[in-house]
């Protein structure tokens, strides 16, 4: 059996999903040809999840389709079953599998267990293992003996979209975005100790605001209030509760800041982080997976419930970083644009490395 991606320009990528934003950023280049996501059924606007291709039955229908499949998120829709049964399915078809570890632990799950046993079955068949950190490619290696090829994260911003640099303000704002208040966010922690860190802050002569976005509809409610009833008793906070941002006002809203702070109770690695280096604002965060790894000249760390840790890490990311609003944090997001683009090819040049490998192995084992 010869496969045609031997004899045809561009691979074709069953990606799982396409519709993604790391994926359309990874893939954003003509060695490629990604296939769309077909629509769940009664999916609307666009949705992806869940995701059909994830399906052995996809497979076997449309193995003349693409070359190589390649899982990034949306496993958690189906049972560890469903996924045993996928791998046989593309054993038997000849196509092989690339599996992009973004979570070793999924922030959309609040119990775990399913996901190991998903990180089980797919790094275990995976043809080729992609992660995004050195560390987490050290904890794949300790877990399961397998080597993953450490690949950084593209952009997160458009370079088609505007990058704003933010509105200046004299207090330091120093925010967090709860957005939906996900399973992996530690809404209430998070903000308790970023409320603690602004009273140290301001104690020490630093003005500053601490500033809390949450959307309007949200999957725990009861946090949303707590939340809500600590920032109303706080005398240096602000609540920003609104309808879902969209990515340009959303981008906005990150560009105001002068420090982003990460709420997470569980994770791996942060878009958000990337999103933020993007738009050049630092970030603080918690030591909960390798975020701080992806970018560590713009990260400090602290512990969540210390409040002065927390105050201690806001004040060396101030030490030297531009101001929203100012010419010196225009300049930066334009630089890190530039820093950007100049990754892009890279980025892509592994991902075409990666698929003629498997191609290659393929068509020898074949």
């Amino acid at each position: 059996m010869t496969l045609a991606a031997s004899v045809v320009s561009a691979v074709r990528v069953a990606s799982i999903p396409a519709g993604h934003t790391y994926v359309r950023q990874v893939l954003d280049g003509t060695g490629f040809r990604v296939l769309p996501d077909p629509p769940p059924p009664g999916a609307v606007d666009g949705r992806w999840w869940p995701p059909v291709m994830c399906d052995a039955g996809w497979v076997t229908a449309n193995v003349h389709r693409f070359d190589v499949m390649h899982v990034h998120f949306g496993t958690e829709s189906y049972p560890t079953a469903h996924l045993r049964a996928l791998v046989r399915a593309l054993r038997a078809a000849g196509r092989p599998l690339v599996y992009t570890l973004h979570d070793l632990e999924n922030p959309q799950l609040t119990d775990q267990a399913a996901h190991r046993e998903h990180l089980d079955v797919l790094v275990r068949a995976a043809d080729e293992l992609v992660t995004l950190t050195r560390g987490a490619a050290a904890a794949i290696e300790r877990r399961w003996g397998r080597t993953a090829e450490v690949v950084p994260h593209p952009r997160v911003l458009s370079l088609d979209a505007p990058a704003p640099a933010g509105t200046g303000s004299e207090p330091y704002v120093i925010g967090v975005h709860l957005r939906d208040i996900r399973p992996g966010t530690d809404a209430v922690r998070a903000v308790a100790t970023l409320l603690a860190a602004v009273g140290h802050l301001r104690a020490q002569g630093v003005a500053a605001t601490a500033r809390v976005q949450v959307n309007e509809r949200v999957r725990d409610e009861t946090a949303r209030e707590q939340v809500t009833a600590l920032v109303a008793a706080h005398p240096g906070a602000e609540l920003h509760r609104t309808e879902r941002l969209d990515d340009a006002a959303l981008a906005r809203s990150i560009a105001d800041l002068d420090v982003a702070v990460l709420p997470y109770r569980t994770g791996t690695h942060s878009g958000w982080a990337e999103l933020c280096w993007d738009l050049g604002v630092p970030v603080a965060g918690p030591p909960v997976g390798y975020a701080g790894e992806q970018h560590p000249e713009d990260f400090a760390g602290f512990t969540a419930g210390d409040g002065t840790g927390l105050a201690l890490a806001v004040r060396r990311l101030l030490a030297g970083t531009p101001r929203p609003g100012s010419a010196a944090r225009v300049a930066r997001v334009a630089d890190r644009r530039r820093q950007r683009v100049a990754g892009a090819e890279a980025i892509t040049a592994a991902h075409h490395a990666l698929y003629q490998r498997v191609l290659n192995r393929a068509e020898r084992a074949a």
